[in-house]
């Protein structure tokens, strides 16, 4: 396929918005389908080791802070750069989004090789921090250990697969993602059962499968299939660049970061009021909301280039349709993800474990957790149109908003007011309500207003001419 045909075929200010949006997002759904089966394969298997697999399984949730804050910087420079580099290729000027392609590269890579030794250095004190007891602690270590080797393969595939996307190529950065998993999903018995290494089985098998994702991106991306290439002189680190990257991509980095700071502040507490036992819970519970969250989040990765390019190509109307499907998609499959948990709890825990006990507990507690599920789509329809359009003032505001001002807060106060561990679980459905809407209610009332503004002058121009 020769470049201006690529170049047309991944335009999308061409064709109904809503078609543009799922072409993008049925590949990316199941690129997000395979990376929850890369990130959850590994607490399935644990969940089922047998005698002690409670344990196993909570020492992995203690580890989930440090990944939490790996995919922070990962969010800060690789997809802080995306919707700069959408809206440059949408106004046609290739070279600068060649630029903010390299100088995101080469931020990831500085980074993760900081992040790993910073790693190394700090594991005690930051998994007791993170609420680990003396039981497991050891086997959050024993897992740590070997996946931080694997830090610079993960902040290299996840961050830089949002660029194959952008280009127009989902069904290339789905294969990204599947290639990976695959490896993780036939490794890990392997390792874990076969070769009886355990929670280290598990580990290494994520760090191969990560390896191998990272080399197949950067394969395509050097290769001639990119519409936008990542050459070895566009591999450096610009101010000004890294100004515009970091200014965007704060958001994402808040609302990872601040996912490290809620997993915390519910580990910890989780410990002081119910022990190793209700960490697991806490586990299983996060394990089972990816799952939930797998087809919106492919929805909204879809919209957000679609939304991008025709921001930059200053097609507004388009804008606005993308921003109303996105919303309407979210907010019908969040209300019948929230239904499924309701009714089938039973079947959603015994994914990830058959400790009875836990179980038990558990089933009460998901439940709590998952109320109010729906307002997630308005939290992620307006957060995914500001970082579409570039604004971070907003974007940052309403990533502290929920997590930082909201979740943290409850997460240590209700359980001081009387209401012990259920207090931990009921933070999460008030911050979705409160910040959901607040969030939603805020998008309308600024990007709408100031879309229909952009409309009314175009209309203006046009007839003046």
């Amino acid at each position: 396929m020769s470049t201006s045909n690529k170049r047309e075929k991944t335009d999308f200010s061409k064709g109904p918005v809503w078609k543009c949006i799922v072409a993008q997002a049925i590949p990316l759904t199941v690129a997000q389908l395979v990376q929850l089966l890369y990130n959850v394969i590994d607490r399935i298997y644990l969940g089922h080791m047998g005698d002690g697999n409670s344990m196993a399984l909570t020492g992995v949730g203690l580890t989930f802070p440090v990944v939490s804050l790996i995919m922070a910087f990962t969010a800060l420079f690789g997809n802080g750069g995306v919707p700069i580099f959408s809206i440059k290729r949408g106004a046609g000027d290739e070279e600068t989004a060649g630029r903010i392609l390299g100088n995101s590269f080469a931020l990831l890579l500085g980074s993760s090789l900081i992040l790993t030794a910073a790693g190394y250095a700090f594991t005690k004190p930051l998994l007791f921090a993170f609420g680990a007891g003396e039981e497991s602690y050891v086997y959050a270590k024993e897992y740590l250990n070997i996946y931080l080797l694997g830090t610079v393969f993960s902040m290299i595939a996840t961050g830089m697969n949002g660029y194959i996307n952008a280009q127009g190529f989902p069904k290339i950065g789905m294969w990204s993602v599947t290639i990976g998993a695959v490896c993780n999903i036939v490794l890990d018995p392997v390792f874990i059962f076969g070769l009886d290494m355990g929670v280290s089985g598990a580990a290494l098998a994520t760090v191969i499968s990560q390896a191998v994702s990272a080399l197949w991106i950067l394969r395509f991306l050097t290769g001639k299939k990119a519409i936008i290439p990542l050459r070895r002189s566009r591999i450096r680190i610009s101010k000004n660049i890294t100004k515009e990257i970091c200014k965007l991509g704060i958001s994402n980095f808040i609302m990872q970061g601040t996912t490290c700071l809620v997993q915390v502040a519910c580990n910890s507490t989780l410990q002081l009021f119910g022990g190793d036992l209700y960490i697991g819970i806490m586990t299983v519970t996060n394990s089972v909301r990816e799952i939930f969250m797998l087809p919106v989040m492919g929805i909204v990765s879809g919209a957000q280039p679609v939304i991008s390019f025709n921001y930059g190509a200053r097609r507004f109307e388009r804008v606005r349709s993308g921003i109303r499907f996105n919303t309407l998609i979210g907010t019908v499959y969040t209300l019948f993800a929230w239904l499924l948990v309701i009714l089938f709890p039973t079947f959603w825990f015994g994914i990830f474990s058959d400790d009875v006990q836990m179980a038990e507990l558990g089933i009460k507690a998901m439940k709590i957790y998952f109320f109010g599920f729906v307002f997630m789509s308005l939290q992620f329809a307006g957060q995914s149109t500001f970082q579409a359009l570039g604004d971070a003032k907003h974007a940052v505001f309403f990533s502290l908003l929920r997590k930082a001002i909201i979740v943290v807060p409850l997460t240590l106060l209700l359980p001081r007011m009387g209401l012990g561990v259920t207090g931990v679980f009921m933070a999460e459905p008030i911050s979705n309500v409160m910040g959901g809407a607040a969030c939603y209610l805020t998008m309308r009332m600024t990007v709408y207003r100031e879309i229909k503004k952009q409309i009314k002058a175009s209309e203006a121009d046009r007839d003046g001419e």
